[in-house]
């Protein structure tokens, strides 16, 4: 009665939509026990279709891009589609006030244009495999964490050593549900990748900052690439030699579009979520964490923004900076609202509450909230101080050009020395002071009483922050790179140099070394949450339990919808270039579309590519809604209807989805995608470059 009871009370905390189960980020090799609900959605493929090692399946067609975003293959040579976001670096790199790509745009017109990125890599994920029994051989749950914890790593190395012997892949063992299953993912990786296309940042980044995590949207977010291998289709280094690569699987692309109701689902590397954590981890988001480097990231932003409004040089060589600054700092913004507005701490306690009644006459799990609880209190203090010398201290680029030269002197390599050379290209010392001035006041302010006398010493020797942050640079040996580079040659006096570098000083004050990604992923916090998540799976039976998104494979699925955003107002599943238009303006850098695109709008020059309006008009359709779970890594990756064919591009979520994180809520949570018409009418009719077209298999 009280199960019963406690589900009827969650149900009433949520909306009425939120019952549907779009929400979830399946493994694709267990795909199988998802099939009939996607079946039921509309699917009409297989889950071999998805997901096969005998033949070759839609896992062919996506890779991990450099790392962090997704893309997904459309021909048979190789041509990939991801977003411009995710190839902004490589779009900048190059970009110069005399040819600026970022601003104009780049169209390769035949194959030796097409340009290489040294660096940029995709991975294609070969098989994956529940490898539980293998990790875990061994382990006793009365083992020392410590010792536990070592047991796992060498049966890990063992398990990838052997999959990968003898073969040009690599390979990871992650843990899944906080170590209680563990699964092996082979990778192969190519690196001769070659930008052939991106619109202008008009189209690409159009709304900026402005409109970024928001809608509606008319963001064009989507850039073009093209893999190339050696003859025999194998990865090999850049060189004129290689070919286009052959992929097993590719995309076929649809153009009849999508309308609300249509299933959707997306296929990709989603990098982090929380979703089991308890009341005490969101509270932390909720009242320390993000409040903290929100502000921080504004100081930075404001300062950097002016300076790029001021230079057009500064603009070119800081616009990756600032969008990636950028990009966290919104979203923290939308996910505290939501946190907020959703009361998901006191929902969370609620479910405990629940949890810790069932429990109670389990003493395998009595004491597990408890044990938990103690764990947050004892682990926060030293997690904050450490994400407070993240955004501060280390919000100061002199101390990444520290930290990079560091690594230098202890391991000199071609390729380090290389991304050392870009670190310089794109950094200005002025600008770079006067964000040191704010990150130490901003250091001060969210500090907690006494700050180290290490720091106090400092800042009362040079007689306040501004003396300090002035002398970080005066007495610093490495703020210009023509200082820098004879030392690249010598790193006896490198190291020598780097030991009197007085913003390395300043980062051994605060700094406590690397951290997880998530407060709960601390060892001393994650132990108790491996007997709580098994606990959970007994306690919540009718919940369906999916693995937190660890940047592997995985696939989400749901319906292109809209959503009501507030009383009466309902935000539509789909925008259009008359938004476009409508946004347009030539005095502000993110809103002043290329004259070509108004041209085209003027005379209704939209080609195969146009829809009707209800005014019995026509229009291009531009981004559309969908209720697919995503988060960061699901930059770039496919959104196929029920037959497989690709409709567009995921790029973002809606403000009020970025909670999504911890607490999913179906009833708002909305992620974002470039229409694939959108895309194919800027190669078209912006770009001229409709030979790419004739590589892909419209339908």
């Amino acid at each position: 009665m009280m199960k019963k009871s406690f589900i009827a009370l969650l149900a009433a905390l949520m909306l009425a939509p939120a019952l549907r189960a779009d929400r979830g980020m399946w493994l694709p090799a267990l795909i199988g026990t998802r099939i009939k609900d996607m079946r039921s959605k509309g699917f009409r493929l297989s889950a071999e279709d998805i997901y096969s090692v005998n033949k070759a399946s839609l896992k062919d067609a996506v890779v991990l891009f450099n790392g962090g975003c997704t893309g997904e293959l459309v021909s048979g040579e190789g041509l990939l589609l991801t977003n411009h976001h995710c190839g902004y670096g490589a779009i900048q790199s190059h970009s110069s006030v005399r040819h600026d790509y970022l601003t104009d745009g780049f169209w390769a017109m035949n194959r030796s244009e097409e340009l290489p990125n040294p660096g940029l890599y995709v991975s294609f994920l070969v098989r994956m495999e529940d490898v539980t029994a293998q990790v875990l051989d061994g382990v006793r749950d009365d083992l020392p964490e410590a010792r536990r914890d070592s047991l796992i790593r060498f049966n890990a190395a063992r398990v990838v050593d052997a999959a990968v012997r003898g073969t040009d892949c690599r390979a990871d063992v992650e843990p899944f549900f906080y170590g209680n299953q563990y699964f092996l993912f082979v990778y192969r990786n190519y690196t001769d990748v070659r930008l052939v296309a991106a619109p202008p940042s008009s189209i690409g980044k159009f709304g900026g900052d402005t409109d970024n995590w928001m809608w509606p949207r008319h963001t064009g977010d989507f850039s073009l690439f093209r893999i190339y291998a050696d003859r025999e289709n194998r990865p090999a280094k850049f060189s004129r030699e290689n070919v286009p690569y052959r992929p097993a699987r590719y995309f076929p692309v649809s153009t009849k579009g999508i309308r609300e109701g249509d299933f959707t689902m997306i296929y990709g590397f989603p990098g982090n979520t929380q979703q089991y954590v308890t009341a005490d981890a969101v509270a932390y988001v909720v009242e320390r964490s993000d409040p903290m480097k929100i502000d921080l990231r504004t100081r930075r932003l404001e300062i950097i923004s002016a300076a790029q409004e001021a230079d057009a040089a500064t603009r070119i060589r800081y616009a990756a900076k600032h969008a990636s600054i950028a990009n966290a700092w919104k979203k923290w913004q939308g996910e505290l609202l939501g946190l907020q507005r959703l009361g998901t701490v006191a929902q969370k306690k609620t479910y405990e509450a629940a949890f810790a009644r069932w429990a109670a006459d389990r003493p395998e799990y009595a004491h597990l909230l408890d044990s938990l609880r103690a764990a947050y209190r004892s682990a926060t203090e030293g997690y904050y101080l450490q994400e407070l010398c993240n955004e501060s201290v280390k919000g100061i680029e002199l101390a990444t050009l520290a930290a990079a030269l560091k690594q230098y002197a202890a391991k000199p390599s071609e390729a380090l020395a290389e991304r050392i050379a870009k670190l310089y290209r794109d950094y200005d010392p002025a600008i770079d002071r006067r964000v040191a001035v704010e990150m130490l006041r901003g250091l001060e302010q969210y500090h907690p009483r006494p700050l180290p006398e290490a720091y106090t010493a400092e800042t009362t020797r040079c007689k306040g922050v501004e003396g300090y942050a002035a002398r970080l640079f005066d007495a610093s040996a490495i703020v210009r790179f023509d200082a820098v580079e004879p030392l690249l040659r010598d790193t006896a006096a490198l190291r020598a140099a780097l030991q009197r570098e007085p913003v390395l000083h300043l980062v051994g004050i605060f700094d406590r070394g690397r951290i997880p990604r998530n407060l709960s992923n601390l060892p001393a916090v994650e132990r108790w949450y491996r007997p709580y998540m098994k606990a959970l799976r007994e306690f919540d039976r009718e919940r369906p339990f999916y693995p937190d998104a660890n940047l592997t494979l995985r696939v989400a699925y749901g319906q292109v919808a809209g959503y009501w955003y507030a009383d009466a107002v309902y935000h539509r599943p789909l925008t259009t270039l008359d938004g476009i238009i409508a946004k347009d303006d030539p005095t502000v850098y993110d809103y002043d579309i290329p004259q070509r695109l108004r041209a085209c709008h003027a005379a209704k020059d939209y080609g195969r590519w146009s829809i009707p309006t209800a005014d019995g008009g026509v229009t291009v359709p531009v981004c559309f809604l969908a209720t697919n779970h995503t988060t960061g890594g699901n930059s770039g990756s496919p959104v196929v209807n029920a037959d497989g064919e690709l409709v567009g591009i995921n790029f973002d979520r809606t403000w009020r989805s970025t909670m999504s994180d911890l607490q999913f809520d179906p009833a708002i949570c909305r992620n974002i995608a470039v229409d694939i018409r959108y895309v194919l009418f800027t190669i078209d009719r912006i770009g001229g470059a409709g030979h790419l077209l004739k590589e892909m298999e419209l339908r």
